[in-house]
């Protein structure tokens, strides 16, 4: 059995479109939980509407991986799909085709192709093209492809476990400021599970960040790496492939006619690069600065003195 997992806390108007893309699912998902956060704009009562069972989890507790293990503990199906409050099923085959995946029962997890939302700006637009292209595969250990940090990718906007690859990996991580899906889809590798990346599977998903939002989320991805450095020991440092990203990233506005697009192309290059290098110094930094530069603050809070 296939169950769905959502996080929610104010969900608004995006999440009323993701109930109703799940709604138009075949076949439909009948065992649905939300792990709701104290919501206060109807998103709790949305979620009853559309037959979804709800978890309370306290305020101010939430944790990117912690929530999620708890949310498999509340459920006995083998296959987990997790789902974002803003992702929104591009497909009514798109839960089917990404636990297909599970068909081959060396495969412990498998993510989809994530579309740019219809009001993405040219870098969000960008950032998914590149990061979710038209391909799928299967990686495992010893493959050959993807090559580098790039092979532990994943992403829970839209995403499957198996249980049995999760119980043989501790679950998600609780201590993690996020990327709780890449850390445990490196550990299942490691214990030579494959992981699929399943282009048929299609969700719209994407963010038009600031300059500012870009910076302190490459900041929190800086103190992931800096946390769990054995990540970058066993599939590599992702400086290389974040110049590779940038100079794309130009290519694609000059493509699509937007020379002005290009200074604020290289500026969020460079906020990118100095939030994760800050990142990467955050016990220097200190609790306070650094919740100052994080996205997500809360992580901080508890090690502010």
């Amino acid at each position: 059995m296939t169950a769905l997992v959502i996080p929610v806390w104010n969900g608004g108007e995006r999440y009323h479109e993701c109930l109703d893309a799940i709604a138009e699912q075949v076949p439909s998902v009948p065992n649905r939980l939300v792990m709701e956060s104290g919501s206060r704009d109807g998103s709790r009562e949305l979620s009853e509407q559309y037959g979804f069972r709800i978890h309370d989890v306290a305020p101010g507790t939430f944790n990117h991986g912690g929530t999620r293990s708890d949310a498999v503990k509340l459920l006995d199906d083998e296959i987990i799909v997790f789902l974002t409050q803003d992702a929104i099923l591009d497909d009514p085959m798109a839960i089917a085709n990404l636990v297909a995946a599970f068909d081959d029962p060396s495969v412990g997890a498998a993510y989809g192709r994530q579309l740019p939302h219809r009001d993405a700006n040219l870098f969000a637009e960008h950032a998914r093209s590149t990061s979710y292209t038209a391909n799928s595969y299967v990686t495992s250990k010893e493959a050959n492809y993807p090559v580098g940090i790039r092979k532990c990718f994943a992403s829970n906007s839209f995403a499957a476990y198996r249980r049995a690859a999760l119980e043989q990996v501790g679950g998600f991580p609780s201590s993690v400021i996020l990327s709780e899906d890449a850390y445990t889809v490196a550990r299942m590798l490691q214990k030579d599970w494959k992981v699929a990346y399943v282009a048929e599977a299609k969700v719209r998903h994407s963010h038009n960040y600031t300059l500012r939002e870009e910076f302190s989320r490459y900041f929190d991805i800086g103190v992931f790496h800096s946390m769990e450095s054995w990540v970058l020991e066993a599939f590599g440092r992702p400086e290389g492939e974040g110049v590779r990203i940038a100079l794309d990233q130009i290519r694609f506005c000059l493509s699509r006619g937007r020379p002005d697009t290009t200074i604020r192309s290289v500026a969020m290059s460079g906020a990118k690069f100095l939030g994760y290098k800050l990142g990467l110094q955050h016990a220097r930094l200190g609790a306070t600065w650094s919740r100052r530069f994080a996205m997500h603050k809360g992580f901080f809070r508890s090690r502010q003195a």
